[in-house]
Protein backbone atom coordinates (compact mmCIF):
# COMPACT_ATOMS: atom_id res chain seq x y z
CA UNK A 1 0.00 0.00 0.00
CA UNK A 2 1.60 3.32 -0.97
CA UNK A 3 1.91 5.85 1.99
CA UNK A 4 -0.14 8.81 2.37
CA UNK A 5 1.47 11.99 1.71
CA UNK A 6 0.76 15.38 2.91
CA UNK A 7 2.10 18.52 1.35
CA UNK A 8 1.54 21.33 3.84
CA UNK A 9 1.98 23.96 1.20
CA UNK A 10 1.67 24.12 -2.64
CA UNK A 11 3.85 26.45 -4.07
CA UNK A 12 6.46 25.49 -7.23
CA UNK A 13 8.35 23.22 -4.80
CA UNK A 14 5.16 21.02 -3.45
CA UNK A 15 4.12 20.86 -6.98
CA UNK A 16 7.46 19.88 -8.65
CA UNK A 17 7.45 17.21 -5.84
CA UNK A 18 3.98 15.79 -6.59
CA UNK A 19 4.66 15.43 -10.51
CA UNK A 20 7.40 13.53 -9.79
CA UNK A 21 6.07 10.73 -7.67
CA UNK A 22 3.25 10.47 -10.29
CA UNK A 23 5.59 10.34 -13.02
CA UNK A 24 7.08 7.33 -10.60
CA UNK A 25 4.12 5.55 -9.92
CA UNK A 26 2.90 7.18 -6.73
CA UNK A 27 -1.10 7.20 -7.42
CA UNK A 28 -2.93 10.44 -6.75
CA UNK A 29 -5.40 9.17 -4.20
CA UNK A 30 -2.71 8.81 -1.92
CA UNK A 31 -1.15 12.77 -2.17
CA UNK A 32 -2.65 15.56 -0.39
CA UNK A 33 -1.79 19.33 -0.88
CA UNK A 34 -3.28 22.07 1.44
CA UNK A 35 -3.45 25.63 1.12
CA UNK A 36 -5.25 28.37 2.99
CA UNK A 37 -6.75 29.36 -0.81
CA UNK A 38 -8.42 26.73 -2.97
CA UNK A 39 -7.08 29.33 -5.99
CA UNK A 40 -3.68 27.62 -5.21
CA UNK A 41 -5.32 24.47 -4.67
CA UNK A 42 -7.32 24.15 -8.03
CA UNK A 43 -4.28 23.90 -10.77
CA UNK A 44 -2.92 20.76 -8.58
CA UNK A 45 -6.02 18.92 -8.15
CA UNK A 46 -6.74 19.37 -12.21
CA UNK A 47 -3.25 18.85 -13.34
CA UNK A 48 -2.59 15.90 -11.25
CA UNK A 49 -6.33 14.39 -9.70
CA UNK A 50 -4.42 14.96 -5.98
CA UNK A 51 -6.39 15.68 -2.83
CA UNK A 52 -6.43 18.93 -1.86
CA UNK A 53 -7.56 21.04 1.77
CA UNK A 54 -7.62 24.31 3.38
CA UNK A 55 -8.09 22.66 6.50
CA UNK A 56 -3.64 21.70 7.56
CA UNK A 57 -4.82 19.53 10.54
CA UNK A 58 -7.53 17.48 8.65
CA UNK A 59 -5.10 16.92 5.99
CA UNK A 60 -2.48 15.69 8.67
CA UNK A 61 -4.69 13.03 10.17
CA UNK A 62 -4.30 10.03 8.04
CA UNK A 63 -0.93 10.66 7.12
CA UNK A 64 2.10 9.08 7.11
CA UNK A 65 4.53 11.80 6.09
CA UNK A 66 4.16 15.13 6.36
CA UNK A 67 5.58 17.06 3.88
CA UNK A 68 6.19 20.87 5.12
CA UNK A 69 6.92 23.18 2.18
CA UNK A 70 5.71 26.86 3.53
CA UNK A 71 7.87 29.55 3.52
CA UNK A 72 10.23 29.97 6.96
CA UNK A 73 8.57 32.80 8.15
CA UNK A 74 5.22 31.49 8.33
CA UNK A 75 6.66 27.82 9.60
CA UNK A 76 6.31 28.37 13.32
CA UNK A 77 2.69 29.43 13.50
CA UNK A 78 1.95 26.25 10.66
CA UNK A 79 3.94 23.74 13.43
CA UNK A 80 2.00 24.99 15.88
CA UNK A 81 -0.93 24.85 14.44
CA UNK A 82 -0.39 21.39 13.69
CA UNK A 83 1.50 20.38 17.14
CA UNK A 84 -1.52 18.16 18.53
CA UNK A 85 -2.86 16.42 15.40
CA UNK A 86 1.06 15.20 14.73
CA UNK A 87 1.61 13.88 18.20
CA UNK A 88 -1.36 12.17 18.10
CA UNK A 89 -0.22 10.54 14.74
CA UNK A 90 3.36 10.32 14.42
CA UNK A 91 3.91 10.78 10.77
CA UNK A 92 7.67 11.28 9.20
CA UNK A 93 8.00 14.97 9.05
CA UNK A 94 10.00 16.26 6.19
CA UNK A 95 11.01 19.95 5.93
CA UNK A 96 12.17 21.69 3.03
CA UNK A 97 12.26 25.07 4.64
CA UNK A 98 15.76 26.94 4.49
CA UNK A 99 17.09 27.73 7.02
CA UNK A 100 15.30 26.31 10.37
CA UNK A 101 17.01 23.66 12.51
CA UNK A 102 15.52 20.61 13.50
CA UNK A 103 15.57 21.83 17.04
CA UNK A 104 13.47 24.57 16.30
CA UNK A 105 11.09 22.39 13.94
CA UNK A 106 10.50 19.90 16.94
CA UNK A 107 10.38 22.82 19.48
CA UNK A 108 7.32 24.40 17.50
CA UNK A 109 5.88 20.86 16.85
CA UNK A 110 6.08 19.44 20.39
CA UNK A 111 9.06 17.34 19.80
CA UNK A 112 9.78 13.69 19.51
CA UNK A 113 8.61 13.47 16.07
CA UNK A 114 11.05 11.60 13.18
CA UNK A 115 12.22 14.23 10.94
CA UNK A 116 14.18 15.03 8.08
CA UNK A 117 15.81 18.41 7.03
CA UNK A 118 15.73 18.63 3.22
CA UNK A 119 17.74 21.38 1.43
CA UNK A 120 16.39 21.05 -2.77
CA UNK A 121 17.31 23.05 -5.22
CA UNK A 122 15.69 25.21 -7.77
CA UNK A 123 16.38 22.79 -10.77
CA UNK A 124 13.98 20.36 -8.97
CA UNK A 125 11.33 22.05 -10.87
CA UNK A 126 12.21 20.55 -14.01
CA UNK A 127 13.09 17.36 -12.65
CA UNK A 128 16.94 17.99 -12.49
CA UNK A 129 17.28 18.67 -8.32
CA UNK A 130 20.29 17.85 -6.21
CA UNK A 131 18.91 18.07 -2.57
CA UNK A 132 20.81 17.48 0.80
CA UNK A 133 18.89 15.18 3.68
CA UNK A 134 19.64 15.23 6.82
CA UNK A 135 17.55 12.23 9.35
CA UNK A 136 16.89 13.09 13.39
CA UNK A 137 17.69 9.73 15.75
CA UNK A 138 13.82 9.27 15.71
CA UNK A 139 14.22 8.24 12.06
CA UNK A 140 13.88 4.65 10.90
CA UNK A 141 15.80 3.19 8.10
CA UNK A 142 12.46 2.31 6.59
CA UNK A 143 11.54 6.44 6.43
CA UNK A 144 14.64 7.03 5.43
CA UNK A 145 14.17 5.22 2.50
CA UNK A 146 10.82 7.05 2.13
CA UNK A 147 12.38 10.50 2.15
CA UNK A 148 15.09 8.82 -0.39
CA UNK A 149 12.31 8.37 -2.41
CA UNK A 150 9.96 11.30 -2.14
CA UNK A 151 13.17 13.54 -3.12
CA UNK A 152 14.75 11.14 -5.55
CA UNK A 153 11.34 11.86 -7.14
CA UNK A 154 12.56 15.44 -8.65
CA UNK A 155 15.80 14.49 -8.43
CA UNK A 156 19.48 13.77 -6.83
CA UNK A 157 19.15 12.90 -2.78
CA UNK A 158 22.09 12.99 -0.90
CA UNK A 159 22.07 12.03 3.21
CA UNK A 160 24.45 14.45 5.46
CA UNK A 161 25.14 12.86 8.85
CA UNK A 162 25.58 16.09 10.64
CA UNK A 163 22.72 18.95 10.38
CA UNK A 164 25.37 21.83 10.21
CA UNK A 165 26.66 19.86 6.82
CA UNK A 166 23.37 21.40 5.64
CA UNK A 167 25.12 24.77 5.44
CA UNK A 168 27.34 23.21 3.06
CA UNK A 169 25.37 21.61 1.30
CA UNK A 170 23.66 25.09 0.56
CA UNK A 171 26.56 26.19 -0.37
CA UNK A 172 27.44 24.03 -2.91
CA UNK A 173 23.83 23.41 -4.48
CA UNK A 174 21.34 24.71 -2.84
CA UNK A 175 22.45 28.42 -3.82
CA UNK A 176 24.60 27.02 -7.08
CA UNK A 177 22.23 26.87 -9.41
CA UNK A 178 22.45 31.24 -9.24
CA UNK A 179 26.23 30.61 -9.61
CA UNK A 180 26.01 29.03 -13.29
CA UNK A 181 23.42 31.38 -14.33
CA UNK A 182 26.04 34.41 -13.38
CA UNK A 183 28.49 32.66 -15.51
CA UNK A 184 25.69 32.17 -18.03
CA UNK A 185 25.69 35.70 -17.99
CA UNK A 186 29.39 36.82 -17.93
CA UNK A 187 30.18 34.36 -21.23
CA UNK A 188 26.86 35.69 -23.13
CA UNK A 189 28.74 39.56 -22.66
CA UNK A 190 31.80 38.31 -23.27
CA UNK A 191 30.49 36.50 -26.68
CA UNK A 192 29.09 39.64 -27.50
CA UNK A 193 32.47 41.49 -27.11
CA UNK A 194 34.09 38.74 -29.14
CA UNK A 195 31.23 39.16 -32.00
CA UNK A 196 28.92 37.07 -31.68
CA UNK A 197 24.78 37.82 -31.58
CA UNK A 198 23.84 37.37 -27.64
CA UNK A 199 21.21 34.71 -28.33
CA UNK A 200 23.72 32.76 -30.23
CA UNK A 201 26.35 33.07 -27.46
CA UNK A 202 23.96 32.47 -24.62
CA UNK A 203 22.62 29.15 -26.26
CA UNK A 204 26.06 28.14 -26.99
CA UNK A 205 27.02 28.57 -23.11
CA UNK A 206 23.81 26.74 -21.69
CA UNK A 207 24.30 24.18 -23.91
CA UNK A 208 27.68 23.67 -23.20
CA UNK A 209 27.22 24.03 -19.44
CA UNK A 210 24.47 20.52 -20.28
CA UNK A 211 26.72 18.72 -21.88
CA UNK A 212 29.71 19.46 -19.88
CA UNK A 213 27.16 18.35 -16.68
CA UNK A 214 26.28 15.23 -18.89
CA UNK A 215 29.75 14.01 -19.34
CA UNK A 216 30.89 14.96 -15.66
CA UNK A 217 27.78 12.69 -13.90
CA UNK A 218 28.29 10.02 -16.50
CA UNK A 219 32.69 10.13 -16.15
CA UNK A 220 34.50 7.77 -13.69
CA UNK A 221 37.29 10.84 -13.98
CA UNK A 222 37.10 13.65 -11.56
CA UNK A 223 36.57 16.65 -12.76
CA UNK A 224 40.47 17.95 -12.96
CA UNK A 225 40.57 14.84 -15.32
CA UNK A 226 37.71 15.78 -17.44
CA UNK A 227 39.62 19.70 -17.72
CA UNK A 228 42.29 18.11 -18.48
CA UNK A 229 41.04 15.91 -21.43
CA UNK A 230 39.45 19.18 -23.30
CA UNK A 231 42.88 20.73 -22.40
CA UNK A 232 46.17 20.66 -25.11
CA UNK A 233 49.48 21.86 -24.58
CA UNK A 234 50.15 25.27 -25.64
CA UNK A 235 46.05 25.25 -27.55
CA UNK A 236 43.52 27.38 -26.96
CA UNK A 237 41.63 25.87 -23.99
CA UNK A 238 45.01 25.96 -21.36
CA UNK A 239 45.65 29.65 -22.40
CA UNK A 240 42.12 30.06 -21.06
CA UNK A 241 42.15 27.99 -18.09
CA UNK A 242 45.76 29.54 -17.06
CA UNK A 243 44.35 32.81 -16.94
CA UNK A 244 40.98 31.61 -14.62
CA UNK A 245 43.58 30.36 -12.61
CA UNK A 246 46.06 33.28 -12.46
CA UNK A 247 42.65 35.83 -11.40
CA UNK A 248 41.73 33.46 -8.77
CA UNK A 249 38.82 31.78 -9.32
CA UNK A 250 39.16 29.25 -7.16
CA UNK A 251 39.69 31.52 -4.02
CA UNK A 252 36.68 33.61 -5.35
CA UNK A 253 34.40 30.45 -5.17
CA UNK A 254 35.43 29.21 -2.04
CA UNK A 255 35.12 33.04 -0.35
CA UNK A 256 31.59 32.82 -1.95
CA UNK A 257 30.53 29.55 -1.02
CA UNK A 258 32.25 30.22 2.85
CA UNK A 259 29.96 33.70 2.76
CA UNK A 260 26.42 31.51 1.43
CA UNK A 261 27.14 28.95 4.19
CA UNK A 262 27.85 31.65 6.90
CA UNK A 263 24.62 33.49 6.26
CA UNK A 264 22.85 29.76 6.04
CA UNK A 265 23.74 30.00 9.93
CA UNK A 266 22.83 33.32 10.56
CA UNK A 267 18.96 32.71 9.10
CA UNK A 268 19.03 29.45 10.95
CA UNK A 269 19.43 31.51 14.09
CA UNK A 270 17.35 34.47 13.45
CA UNK A 271 14.28 32.09 11.80
CA UNK A 272 14.77 29.96 14.80
CA UNK A 273 13.82 33.21 17.35
CA UNK A 274 10.95 33.96 15.94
Amino acid sequence: MASRVTFIGAGNMAGAIIGGMIDNGHPAAAITATSPSDEILAPLRERFGIRTETDNAAAVRDADIVVLAVKPQIMRDVCEGLRETLQRQRPLVISVAAGLTAESLQAWMGGGLPLVRCMPNTPSLVGAGAAGLFATPEVGAEQRDQATTLLEAVGLAEWVEKEEQLDAVTAVSGSAPAYFFLMFEAMEEAGVKLGLPAETARRLAIQTALGAARMAQGSEFTPDRLKRNVMSPGGTTERAIEHLEQAGLRRIMAEAMEACAARAREMAEELGKR
